[in-house]
């Protein structure tokens, strides 16, 4: 009989090792990791319901829902901008998704992506010359400053993205992809970031 293993993995397990890859001399100029351990929900206010939405996330949340494309520090949570009338909610792992269901009940759809997204994080002095290469935007910090969010593609696969509070001086950013396409996507990302050196960090659960 074929024994079974339930263990819990992450959508890149298989391959996020650990250590140094491409250029080996000098400073790593990128930095790659995958966050895990958090819940996931998207919120899509109902027709006429906006309004009514953001009130309801301010007083769950103790800010608006985003209402352009940016990123929300909240209580417990990241409100990532997802569309028009649309955002996502970030949140250790927990209650996130029952307090949302609370919370927007009758005002909007949800949709927990929790399992069925990859969330990872690259940071560094080349992160932004990394995303030029495979990424179509304009990510200068005069046009794409601290917060701001955008739902993009990157090497034709659909990802969230925004750039998170600078680390060091440095930039960094955010990609959530669908785990079915995020091995594709990290390997793209190590085959463009080669030339620079790239620091690949062990796995850490996610905080807001």
């Amino acid at each position: 009989m074929v024994e079974l293993d339930w263990t819990a993995t992450t959508p890149l397990s298989r391959i996020h090792v650990a250590g140094r890859h491409g250029a080996a001399q000098g400073a790593a100029g990128v930095t790659l990791a995958e966050l895990s351990d958090f819940e996931l929900v998207q919120v899509m206010a109902r027709r006429g319901q906006w309004g009514a939405v953001a009130q309801a996330c301010a007083e769950a949340y103790g800010k608006a829902a985003p209402a352009r494309p940016q990123a929300v520090t909240a209580q417990g949570a990241l409100l990532v901008w997802s569309g028009p009338d649309q955002f996502l909610i970030l949140s250790p792992r927990g209650a996130a998704v029952e307090k949302a269901r609370t919370s927007f009940s009758g005002m909007a759809s949800l949709s927990e992506q929790s399992d069925g997204r990859s969330l990872i994080r690259i940071s560094g002095f080349q992160a932004r010359d990394l995303l030029a290469k495979v990424c179509s935007l304009d990510l200068h910090p005069a046009v794409f400053p601290v917060d701001a969010a955008a739902a993009t593609s990157i090497d034709h696969t659909a990802v969230n993205l925004w750039r998170g509070e600078d680390s060091s001086g440095e930039a960094v950013f955010f990609l959530l992809v669908f785990a079915t396409f995020a091995e594709s996507l990290w390997r793209t990302m190590l085959d463009s970031g080669a030339e620079y050196g790239i620091a690949i960090d062990a796995s850490g659960a996610w905080q807001p």
